[in-house]
């Protein structure tokens, strides 16, 4: 069942938000080759936050460990969900570790822009299908591929909630967008083919060719105007660094 939320509701998701994007923001800005992905754990642990942390060809849900050290030329995501006053708030970043290789770089800007299309397109009166066709456009365009395994969803007072939100799909298919609709937009983007494998810890998803993959994702409000980025800090645009 999709839930509207209310203005009071978007307002308590929009304060967790902002926790959530400085707490992005610090974990970006820590990032360096010779620490572990615990390491990255613990500065999250500082706010109410829980993350998870995939390394170069590993697509979400990489477990922090502390033999897990991090590399000049890897990237890594960093998935992160905020709960605060019984609603929750979700965003991802790919950040670079040092210097990376030209395609890898690319990956990252490409994916941002994905990111920037699709909540362009979380506008009121359209479809669900109109955000996944923005994301797969700017993806494809630039010859890389969508992750069709996995998908964005609705969130608030459940961390998944209706509806799913595919990073591909036609115009004006799927559900239609509502004011005080809450979701998570979330391109996974892979150098390679979109296969996926699940490794077997029975959670970290990686990608089936071993090529690279990037993720960014922020949680959005949809409004009778423009759509709400309610994970950005105030002085962002939409589509910054730190999705």
């Amino acid at each position: 069942m999709i839930q509207i939320k209310s203005a009071r509701e978007i307002e308590i998701m929009a304060r967790g938000g902002e926790i959530l994007a400085s707490t992005v923001r610090l974990l970006e800005q820590s990032v360096r080759p010779g620490m572990t992905t615990v390491d990255l754990d613990k500065i999250a642990d500082d706010f109410p936050a829980s993350i998870c942390t995939s390394i170069n060809q590993e697509i979400v849900h990489g477990i922090p460990s502390k033999k897990r050290t991090l590399e000049e030329g890897d990237i890594v995501s960093i998935d992160i969900g905020v709960k605060l006053d019984g609603y929750y708030t979700d965003s991802a970043t790919t950040v670079p570790v040092g210097k990376i290789d030209p395609e890898s770089r690319r990956l990252l800007e490409v994916t941002k822009k994905a990111l920037a299309a699709g909540i362009q397109a979380a506008t009121a009166e359209n479809h669900i299908g109109d955000i996944g066709a923005a994301v797969e456009g700017v993806v494809e365009g630039a010859g890389f591929t969508v992750v069709r395994d996995l998908v964005g969803h609705g969130i608030g007072v459940g961390f998944h909630e209706d509806p799913q939100v595919p990073n591909y799909g036609k115009p004006k298919r799927g559900v239609r967008l509502q004011p005080g609709l809450t979701i998570a937009i979330e391109p996974m983007v892979n150098v390679g083919k979109p296969g996926t494998r699940t490794m077997p810890d029975r959670w970290t998803v990686v990608t089936a060719d071993g090529t690279r993959s990037a993720h960014f994702e922020h949680t959005i409000a949809v409004t009778e105007n423009e759509p709400r980025v309610l994970t950005a800090l105030a002085t962002e645009p939409v589509g910054a660094a730190g999705a």
